[in-house]
């Protein structure tokens, strides 16, 4: 699916979400994120063991929200953990201190520039991993490794993880994220690919609750989709709170924009649009179209 970016922080939207300031000493300046994690989090920011918030990659806006909220939860000694997926699971930050270089951390999630075939750059994600270390939390890969890829691919269990009318849509999802591109043969093993790794992010994500604290989940907009995603993967138990961070043009529903909770998420942060991309055309190229 077509991918958009923006430029926009979190820190309007959680100033307006958060309460009156606390009495007392002298409060640090209105704007920081010590001021904004001194106050107690309502319901647009709900108490809940797991947060999952959905992105597009490329829209840095979207990156630093992420990074506002590990601030924000790590200031108030709330962050459990933060799985990614953008690193492979068995990888993490555990063990190391919080004063670990930026070298060491890059090295324990295998997170090589040049050897980063994902496309996820340092200077993008970098920042909220070492928010993250730095608060003592560990972050966790949560992404199917990609040894494990070809045999997902042929494994038909995964296709019982969803309805048969949930299952078409995903398949729809990944027929329309390819552009049309791909042969139809390959679509039902290009499904089991996304909902393996919807799995394996689910069971990250489950393993690292802790009680009284928050795990942050950061993945692509489909992967923490309500309907369709990794919560589908969760104990039905659970309590979670689903945000997708959207650039989207002016014209968009003013439901969504106004974070009308929907059968996908409970909140859905509007970004400004940037500049139209042609990312099939993109995709053709890759391809030898």
């Amino acid at each position: 699916m077509a991918l958009r970016s923006a430029t926009l922080s979190l820190m309007p939207f959680v100033l307006a979400a958060l309460a009156a300031c606390q009495s007392g000493p002298m409060p640090p300046p209105a704007g920081s994120t010590e001021a904004i994690a001194a106050r107690a989090i309502p319901g647009d920011l709900p108490p809940r063991p797991l947060w999952l918030l959905g992105e597009q990659h490329d829209a840095p806006a979207h990156q630093t929200l992420q990074n506002d909220l590990v601030r924000v939860l790590a200031t108030q000694g709330r962050l459990a953990a933060v799985v990614i997926e953008m690193v492979e699971a068995g990888r993490s930050t555990l063990g190391l201190p919080p004063d670990a270089e930026e070298a060491r951390v890059r090295a324990a999630l295998d997170w090589e520039e040049e050897s980063n075939r994902s496309g996820w750059p340092w200077s993008r994600y970098g920042p909220t991993v070492m928010s993250a270390v730095r608060a003592g939390a560990p972050v966790l890969g949560g992404n199917l490794p990609r040894n494990a890829q070809r045999s997902a691919m042929t494994d038909t269990t995964l296709d019982g993880s969803l309805d048969p009318d949930s299952l078409e849509r995903q398949r729809s999802l990944v027929r329309e994220g390819h552009c049309g591109l791909l042969p139809e043969a390959q679509i039902a093993p290009m499904t089991r690919i996304q909902l393996a790794r919807d799995r394996s992010l689910a069971q990250v994500a489950s393993s690292a609750i802790k009680p009284g604290q928050t795990v942050l989940m950061v993945a692509g907009n489909e992967h923490v989709r309500r309907d369709l995603g990794v919560p589908r993967h969760l104990p039905p138990n659970l309590a979670i709170w689903v945000l997708q961070a959207r650039s989207e043009s002016p014209t968009a529903a003013t439901s969504e924009a106004a974070g009308t909770p929907s059968t996908v998420a409970d909140r859905i942060w509007m970004t400004p649009p940037i500049p139209a991309r042609d990312y099939c055309a993109e995709l053709r190229r890759q391809m030898g179209r």
